[in-house]
């Protein structure tokens, strides 16, 4: 076992916990009955390791193998990095009829021509989902299996999700994956977040939403206490005219876990008190965030409680419409993103 080897199962143990541990390598499928009755999971860390060095060592394992069981814990475990949405663009006429298997292929042969050394393993998940991993090299150095690229593409739809991945990886992956779907280009969608599942349902619509009527009937208000009837009377029906306009714009139900959402606005100063900021020819810019661990169910419930006014801003509102949390503010046109670009 060569020392690239042992960096990799090494990094790999010290970053899995220990209860998810065993049933990784329960998954993964590689260790005898024997070896793992010889696995004392209650033993600390560094123990672990050397007991999977060794085991490693007596089995002859790659770096293939490695690969092999980081890819279980990271499709198991995706919340562990930044995630970025990409939508490709423009599909031609068989983009819909590419299968796994041709995907692979061509993807594989794409990147490849593109730069060498790389080394790229696909997996397909069980819900239809393809995880590719990649280890980019260059021409003076192999692979980097230490700092792999994760990239997650339902076929037969327009969107891929990405992690770790440097600027300079940036225009080698867009081509390879356009060439291999079948799409003529690939944008940001700008939309990112810690939560694969939450971004993912979020572009993909893969959550209750509520749509407004011209006759709407008010959702029932949940978890509500009763005080006094008169007074409870009287907030009855702005209370449930709120809610309404706050799952109207945010949806209903469990909303996508996102974190934040923000907005860069890029304006002329018009204020003309004050000469100095007025008359510059730059426009006044500045950066507005909002972080939550769930901004969406944050913001639904501010809108429905009466903390923020309602009907919702289309600033807020945009977020789960679109499908974004990156939006820049100009003097060009109306709405909350008449320009964009990823940060």
């Amino acid at each position: 076992m060569d020392d690239a080897t042992k960096r990799l199962l090494q990094r790999l143990v010290r970053r899995i916990p220990t209860q998810i541990l065993r049933t990784t390598l329960d998954k993964w499928g590689r260790l005898t009955a024997a070896q793992k009755q010889s696995i004392d999971f209650t033993q600390p860390k560094w123990a672990l390791t050397e007991r999977l060095l060794a085991v490693c060592e007596e089995n002859e394992w790659t770096v293939k193998h490695i690969t092999e069981l980081e890819m279980i814990y990271v499709i198991d475990n995706p919340n562990q990095g930044m995630w970025y949405a990409f939508q490709l663009l423009d599909p031609e006429d068989d983009a819909c009829s590419v299968e796994l298997t041709q995907f692979k292929e061509q993807f594989k042969s794409h990147l490849s021509e593109l730069v060498r050394p790389v080394s790229v393993k696909i997996k397909k998940h069980t819900d239809e989902a393809v995880w590719i991993r990649i280890a980019w090299g260059d021409s003076f150095s192999r692979p980097n299996h230490l700092k792999p690229t994760y990239v997650v593409h339902h076929l037969q739809t327009p969107y891929v999700f990405v992690t770790s991945l440097t600027s300079k990886q940036k225009p080698l992956l867009s081509q390879a994956l356009v060439l291999s779907t079948r799409y003529q280009a690939i944008k940001d969608a700008n939309l990112s977040g810690r939560k694969l599942t939450a971004i993912r349902d979020l572009l993909m619509r893969q959550y209750q939403q509520v749509f407004p009527t011209n006759y709407p009937s008010p959702l029932a208000e949940r978890n509500q206490t009763v005080s006094n009837p008169l007074i409870e009377k009287e907030q009855a029906q702005p209370a449930a005219n709120r809610l309404q306009m706050a799952c109207e714009a945010f949806g209903d139900g469990v909303l996508p876990q996102l974190q934040s959402a923000v907005y860069k606005l890029e304006t002329k100063f018009r204020d003309y008190t004050n000469k100095t900021m007025t008359e510059r020819e730059e426009p006044f810019r500045c950066h507005v965030k909002f972080a939550s661990t769930n901004l969406l169910e944050s913001l639904r419930h501010c809108a429905s409680s009466g903390i923020a006014s309602t009907p919702v801003t289309p600033l807020l509102s945009s977020i789960p419409l679109k499908g974004r949390n990156y939006f820049v503010i100009t003097d060009n046109g109306p709405g909350p993103s008449s320009q964009t670009h990823q940060p």
